[in-house]
Order: structure tokens, then C-alpha cells, then sequence
């Protein structure tokens, strides 16, 4: 079994994008540059997206993971925003993960809407890595 990055396999695509009027992306361009040095291509679409923008650029770059950095608190609102910017478009949800400031309260509504794993604020970068290698399908 050949590991990621070998040759004759293609990276794993990673699509991270900061929704809404948060303006804090530190924390989303460091979970970046860890995916990239484990050796996945990684697209950030920088700062104030819509979901409808996200849902573009999933359907043009076809990636393999999809990562919403929220700290706003509208963790809700725009992953329900995203879900529907989605269906509508008739894209089919790649591995949909969430990090920031998610109470506890609100992971299980996320997981209705089909996002996968909720990473909050502190998550040691091994642990997203893992995650994805795991369970993204290139």
C-alpha cells in the first residue's frame, strides 16, 4: 500500500474557507500550512466568503475535504446557508469538516446537516491531519 504523496497518487484536496464577517483567520491559515506539510493541496479562499462562493469553488476544484474556520458564533445559520448553496447547485458535499468556537451544544445539529467532525479551538493540528488522511477519499 503505497502512502500519501507516492508516486502515482494524488494528494489529497483541501478546500478551507473563513464564511461570513469573521475576520480572524489565523487559526485557519495555520490549520493550512499543517495540511500542506502533510503533504495535501490545500486552497484557501480568504476572508468574508458566502457559502454561495464556497459552493462554487467546491464544484469547480472538486475537492476531496471541505473545512469552514467559524469564530462568529453563526456556525448554524451559515453551515445551514452552505447545505443549501450546495443543493442548489446540485454538488454533492465532499468530507465537510467544521473548526473554532463551536459550543458542544451545536455538534450534533452540525453532524444533521452533514458536516463530519467538529474540530474546536485547540485541536492539536495531528489530530485534523488524522482525521482527514482517514477518512478522505481521493
Amino acid at each position: 500500500m503505497s502512502a500519501p504523496g507516492d508516486a502515482g497518487e494524488r494528494p489529497i484536496r483541501v478546500l478551507i474557507a473563513k464564511l461570513g464577517l469573521d475576520g480572524h483567520d489565523v487559526g485557519a491559515k495555520a490549520v493550512c500550512r499543517a495540511l500542506m506539510d502533510a503533504g495535501m493541496d490545500v486552497t484557501y479562499t480568504g476572508l468574508r466568503q458566502t457559502p454561495e462562493d464556497v459552493a462554487e469553488a467546491i464544484r469547480a476544484q472538486r475537492p476531496d475535504v471541505l473545512g469552514l474556520s467559524i469564530l462568529s458564533g453563526a456556525h448554524l445559520p451559515l453551515c445551514r446557508r452552505m447545505k443549501a448553496a450546495l443543493e442548489e447547485r446540485g454538488v454533492e458535499a465532499p468530507l465537510w469538516i467544521v473548526g473554532g468556537n463551536i459550543p458542544r451544544r451545536d455538534v450534533a445539529a452540525l453532524e444533521e446537516l452533514g458536516v463530519r467532525r467538529v474540530f474546536p479551538v485547540g485541536t492539536p493540528f495531528e489530530t485534523i491531519v488524522g482525521f482527514i488522511r482517514q477518512e478522505a477519499r481521493p
